[in-house]
């Protein structure tokens, strides 16, 4: 192994630390900031686009398919979760790529999703939670959804101030690095609202692309390819896509279900199917968009594998895996590519905080200041104020990315939060008979669940004897201890973790809404008749959940004609496109495995 030490290759940047500003050379600064001032130009310039508060948040939905395909992207993509696999993987091994897999089952779902989400002619989710329950449920969704975007964009710093870190060998604080990414999306972000984020994310959309890809070739090459790997990495469960302990078959199998729960409510899902002109944008940006992600997502996972090999027997942080291994073999290749590199990251993080942040922004101001504190305000206020939003969230984001311990731990609390509303929302879409209080009951108990569950891991600096007598009470299948740390103690296991909140919130949700007033049928008709109509071309804009006037409402056709149940007959184009994506994941999973199997 001693042609693969990392050392030998950081070696021959000796003689250029001389020319090296912050640990990075003068041809890398230029290609970054050339890059900076490009992309800033660029999102100032969609300024032009935003007249209204409207268009500020959801832009003005005239967006076509290639456009709607990179904001699905490049929002969906970004550089802390190349961290988080790479990380992942240089521990468990390959069975990592399920940290951004775990949507991969649900990618021939968004064929139907998108439509369905165009067709609320909506500004944000809560809108939803208001058409459906009522206005406390749309205020508790605002709060929940601000929440899990403050915690994504706070992981997203975190990942990627952890890359900047490494590549500059440590020269660069993360603090800083955290305070200028977040300074360079705020610029366009505020001025430009949605409008900016969809523009400038088609170039950050193919840089991240870069980004995932840059290193690859030359990792493989260092250690001699998949064969080199198998004889420098002797444990066989490194190379399989589930692996004995923790990332295991049942393991995947829950975290996917929670992930298609927690979806739905992303509070940024709303603004990647509405921005396009009609639902077939939204379909084609929403699914090819996100299959890009799958194909960049093998690339993380065989980087960090070739990271296991590279530093073997070295003690490393998971966390600067991905910036390591940058800056050992990029700068061997060529100059400016270090540059590059960190131009590829700051457009992933860039290009998903910017919409992230307008998100939240759209929450607080539609659902929660225009409606509850400020009403009848003119349209520029409502703007303003957004804005000012924009920026508190971020502040945020901030303090939360420097509570974080790692990356990983950040992306399962995402998780987390992120599928607390989801069983309100999926169960509130079919089934007639949920109300709102079942939906606050539902939200509640599973939070009360989520946080119970979580004091053996969250509480054990405080009250650890307490704690660890009553983990190990546990039975075994229950408990996981994270054996590459010195420090690890028994914690529950994540999807029983998930199991127990998801289960719970269920039952209240159900059990309170048929203990509670039905919501009238005037209103669900409404809601549903708004679901089931297709959103012609050119439509004008209207308040959500509403019918443009000269529309005709869709008649009504079931797949299962239960009572109290909207299970809608999907349409050829859905059936099609839903077993011509699964198709898509079936032969990509096959791919990842032959490539696994190679040197065997």
């Amino acid at each position: 192994m001693s042609e693969l030490e990392p050392a030998t290759v950081s070696g021959s940047r000796n003689g250029k630390h001389m020319n090296d500003f912050l640990g990075v050379t003068l041809i890398d600064w230029l290609v970054i900031v050339g890059y900076l001032l490009g992309i800033t130009v660029i999102g100032t310039w969609a300024i032009r686009r935003v007249k209204t508060s409207a268009s500020f948040f959801i832009s003005d939905r005239g967006f076509g398919k290639l456009m709607m395909m990179f904001f699905n992207f490049g929002t969906g993509t970004h550089s802390d979760q190349a961290v988080s696999v790479a990380a992942k993987t240089y521990r468990a091994g390959a069975s990592g790529i399920w940290y951004q897999w775990l949507w991969l089952f649900c990618t021939p779902l968004y064929w139907v999703i998108a439509p369905m989400f165009r067709r609320m002619r909506a500004v944000t989710t809560a809108d939803y939670f208001e058409a459906r329950f009522d206005k406390s449920v749309a205020v508790l969704y605002a709060i929940t959804g601000i929440l899990q975007l403050t915690v994504n964009i706070g992981v997203m710093l975190k990942g990627s101030s952890a890359m900047i870190t490494a590549v500059s060998g440590g020269t660069i604080d993360p603090h800083y690095a955290i305070y200028a990414m977040t300074a360079m999306f705020l610029i366009y972000g505020v001025a430009g609202g949605l409008s900016a984020a969809i523009v400038t994310d088609f170039i950050q959309g193919l840089l991240t692309i870069v980004l995932s890809f840059l290193i690859l070739p030359f990792a493989l090459g260092a250690v001699g390819g998949m064969t080199g790997l198998r004889s420098a990495i002797h444990d066989p469960h490194m190379f399989s896509l589930a692996s004995p302990g923790e990332i295991t078959y049942f393991y995947i199998a829950v975290i996917t279900l929670n992930g298609l729960i927690g979806y739905g409510t992303q509070p940024h899902t709303m603004s990647l199917c509405a921005a396009g002109k009609t639902e077939m944008e939204a379909r084609v940006g929403m699914t090819c968009g996100m299959f890009i992600k799958r194909f960049c997502t093998v690339a993380w996972v065989l980087t960090g594998l070739c990271a296991v090999a590279m530093y073997m027997g070295r003690e490393v942080d998971v966390d600067h895996v991905y910036g390591l291994m940058a800056r050992d073999l990029l700068p061997v290749i060529g100059p400016g590519l270090v540059g590059l590199f960190i131009a590829s990251m700051l457009a992933a993080v860039m290009s998903s905080c910017d919409a992230f942040m307008v998100a939240c922004s759209a929450l607080f101001t539609e659902n929660v200041y225009r409606k509850l504190l400020v009403r009848g305000a003119p349209d520029r206020h409502y703007m303003y104020v957004g804005r000012i939003v924009s920026v508190l969230v971020v502040a945020c984001g901030i303090i939360f990315a420097f509570s974080l311990e790692s990356v990983v731990e950040g992306l399962e609390i995402f998780w987390k939060v992120s599928a607390m509303m989801g069983l309100a929302f999926w169960v509130g879409l079919f089934w007639r008979r949920a109300t709102g209080i079942g939906a606050w009951a539902g939200t509640l108990v599973g939070f009360a669940t989520y946080l119970f569950t979580s004091q053996i891991k969250i509480l054990d600096r405080v009250f650890w004897d307490f704690n660890a007598r009553y983990a190990h009470r546990l039975p075994d299948f229950l408990v996981f201890v994270d054996n590459s740390r010195e420090d690890a103690r028994p914690e529950l296991f994540l999807p029983w973790q998930m199991i127990f909140y998801l289960s719970t919130g269920l039952v209240a949700l159900v059990v309170v809404s048929l203990l509670t007033q039905p919501t009238t049928k005037e209103k669900l008709d409404r809601f549903y008749v708004c679901l089931r109509t297709p959103v012609g071309p050119g439509e004008p804009e209207v308040e959500p959940f509403t019918l443009p006037p000269g529309v005709e409402p869709a008649p009504r056709r079931v797949l299962i004609d239960l009572p109290g149940f909207e299970i809608p007959m999907p349409s050829f184009v859905g059936v099609a496109g839903i077993i011509g994506a699964s198709g898509a994941v079936a032969a990509l999973i096959w791919v990842v495995y032959w490539i696994f199997s190679l040197g065997t």
